[in-house]
């Protein structure tokens, strides 16, 4: 690249006394100069030679074939995952951010905008679920890292199901993506089949196996026992609401009667809309306590659950983590 760069300073076809951006033919100095550009030989490159290895060819050959390995997989990693001056492809996701100016819908009010959408029922309860998560991985010593996974779980008429994962971002679709599949994280193809899972026909009437209850009051009851607590306080009920949409797609009666449920939730706030990561409109709820910053992302319109995002609330040197990044995000679609 080097060489090529000479040769165009020393042909400069444009030069500074110029008519710069001229539309018109090139002037006789311009075309005798790119001529000369098209047909001159290329001066040749020094060959650089190293002292021989006195009986130590084999193992030099060896460690230089290693080294030149190394060379393209830095290489190859720096393609894939971006330059200096792009967002890796391995970088944590942002926390999200509130619209400026947009008007918080209190839950009470939410609440009954899903009330009057679960009218006619529908869309109806499915098992089952269908979820995109962002989890950061953490170690001593090595800098954290965001594993991106999506999951469908699909059940059929005789109670077996399908669960089936894959290694995927839809920030950064096409690109690799980073996975501890086998243990340590490595770079696989976006869309790589982590596992394809068949299981046997199966029941259980205990939560979050169990089907959940379209009334505010029961379904109270169903999350405490999900997460096996007799007091469900706003960061258990946070819990058990994960852990039922990683089961279950509710359906219109089910989210108004969660909605109905958050509503009462103590220190769970609304702030403003906000677009969750896979570009849908939400407005967000937010609450502070032990265990990080959660923001609940429930739809406008319906009051079903978008996304729920963990930020931590301070700095882990230890762990190489900050104030504010994002500990984990799942978001849940139909």
């Amino acid at each position: 690249m080097a060489d090529e760069l000479e040769l165009l300073r020393r042909a400069n076809p444009v030069p500074a006394d110029g008519p710069h951006f001229g539309d018109g033919p090139l002037d006789h100095r311009a075309e005798r100069q790119l001529e000369r550009l098209l047909h001159e030989e290329r001066p040749r490159r020094r060959a650089r030679f190293l002292p021989p290895l006195h009986g130590r060819a084999p193992r030099a050959r060896m460690l230089w074939g290693l080294a030149a390995t190394a060379v393209v997989l830095v290489t190859a990693l720096t393609v894939l995952l971006g330059g200096p001056g792009t967002p890796p492809a391995l970088a944590a996701p942002r926390p999200l951010t509130v619209r400026a100016h947009s008007t918080p819908v209190p839950l009470t009010e939410l609440a009954a905008l899903a009330t009057a959408a679960a009218q006619d029922g529908s869309p109806s309860l499915r098992r089952g679920t269908h979820v995109q998560s962002w989890s950061l991985s953490m170690s001593d010593g090595k800098p954290p890292v965001t594993l991106p996974e999506e999951r469908v779980v699909r059940w059929r008429a005789d109670d077996s199901h399908t669960e089936l994962v894959v290694a995927t971002d839809p920030r950064r679709p096409g690109r690799p993506v980073l996975t501890d599949e086998g243990g340590d994280p490595r770079v696989v193809a976006d869309g790589h089949v982590l596992s394809r899972t068949t299981y046997p026909p199966s029941w259980s009437d205990a939560p979050p196996e169990a089907r959940p209850p379209h009334d505010a009051a029961a379904l109270r009851a169903y999350l405490a026992e999900t997460v096996r607590t007799d007091s469900l306080r706003t960061p258990e009920l946070l819990d058990g609401v994960k852990e039922l949409l990683d089961h279950w797609t509710l359906g219109a009666r089910e989210s108004a009667a969660l909605v109905r449920l958050l509503a009462d939730a103590e220190g769970l706030r609304p702030v403003g809309q906000v677009t969750d990561r896979l570009g849908r409109p939400g407005q967000a709820y937010v609450y502070g306590g032990e265990g990080g910053r959660r923001m609940l992302i429930l739809d406008p319109r319906t009051g079903a659950v978008l996304g729920l995002e963990t930020t931590f609330t301070q700095d882990e040197p230890e762990y190489g983590v900050k104030a504010g990044d994002v500990m984990e995000y799942s978001a849940w679609m139909r």
